[in-house]
């Protein structure tokens, strides 16, 4: 596995007076009805998670569940009240403004809901701006902004004006523009809700194809499961600040850690998530035909519900067991 690019280590934010105090005077660890009882407000709660180069974590939550909050705690657009993050092994909580803004500048991008473009400016120059914040010359910053606005599915668009795009149109203009400085990691806070569900659709197939040319370290904040599902690498459910469980899509649907993360995942389809190789059995002798081990449980279950028997499943050129159709039926009507 590749080394952690963020590390959060019991990372708190509270409102209300002296919360660093308040932490203190219960042990660094107060439990929710305390934190209320006394009138302060836990944004982030003993939040623990590691975020690998080049992984997509999605934080899923209700609204009020902290995922924004704690986003802006990794970048330090908010200072966390108490842990620790590290970003490529820099401690954060002790560096300066300074050391932050060239963060920011250089190795940190981010896409929020409501994106801000510059109504005055051109795709390319709102593409250009943050080159622009970084006194990179005129003709370099507009090379670059051309080959974004090509990379983003915007080409000879350059010189319209935001007003002239769609709602999809300008939301590939504010992602181009926190790729113009090449960031290390990139923050995604709910950049496509405000989209109507076809183009949603559009630029979710747009971040993965730019994902499979970027490879980029990604923090993306959704409310929307089926996104997560079809985005993330690994998934943080929130509530109350807290991270219920942290884990790839399947892990939260097969072994809820809480029954809130149950409830959370209770409607999601289980064959869209189920592996193969979740379901299988032992290798059987009488197995005809044979399915990816790795392959989703709805891709393959016509083929396995129409043969006679057991299906051998393969991975990398090998039999590691079979399934049956009894074991598909059961993954597709599990729940009904």
């Amino acid at each position: 596995m590749s080394h952690p690019k963020i590390i959060c280590q019991n990372v708190w934010k509270l409102y209300g007076p002296e919360p660093k105090k308040f932490l203190a005077a219960h042990g660094g660890h107060p439990d929710l009805a305390t934190i209320k009882e006394n009138g302060y407000i836990s944004a982030v709660r003993d939040a623990s998670l590691e975020v690998y180069e080049g992984e997509i974590v999605v934080l899923m939550g209700l609204s009020g569940s902290g995922k924004s909050t704690l986003v802006r705690c990794m970048s330090r657009l908010i200072d966390a009240t108490a842990g620790d993050i590290e970003f490529d092994g820099q401690d954060l909580l002790v560096a300066t403004e300074a050391e932050m803004i060239e963060l920011r500048r250089h190795k940190m991008g981010m896409v929020f809901q409501h994106f801000a473009l510059f109504p005055h400016r051109t795709v390319a120059e709102n593409v250009a701006f943050p080159l622009e914040v970084q006194g990179v010359d005129r003709e370099t910053r507009h090379a670059r902004a051309l080959e974004i606005i090509e990379l983003v599915g915007l080409e000879g668009r350059g010189d319209y004006f935001p007003r002239e795009l769609s709602g999809g149109q300008q939301q590939r203009v504010g992602i181009g523009r926190s790729l113009a400085v090449e960031p290390d990691v990139w923050f995604l806070d709910e950049p496509f809700s405000a989209l109507d569900p076809l183009i949603r659709r559009e630029m979710q197939d747009e971040f993965l194809r730019l994902q499979s040319t970027l490879h980029k370290t990604i923090v993306f904040i959704t409310h929307d499961f089926d996104e997560a599902i079809r985005l993330a690498d690994r998934i943080a459910i929130m509530h109350d600040g807290l991270i219920e469980q942290l884990g790839t899509a399947e892990d939260l649907i097969t072994d809820p850690a809480t029954d809130y993360v149950a409830a959370f995942t209770r409607d999601v389809p289980r064959s869209k998530l189920l592996r193969v190789r979740t379901l299988m059995g032992p290798v059987s002798a009488d197995a005809e035909g044979e399915v990816d081990g790795q392959a989703k449980v709805a891709a393959v279950a016509r083929q396995v519900l129409n043969a006679p028997g057991p299906v051998r499943v393969v991975e990398d050129g090998e039999v590691v067991g079979s399934v049956t159709g009894a074991q598909v039926t059961e993954a597709l009507f599990a729940d009904d």
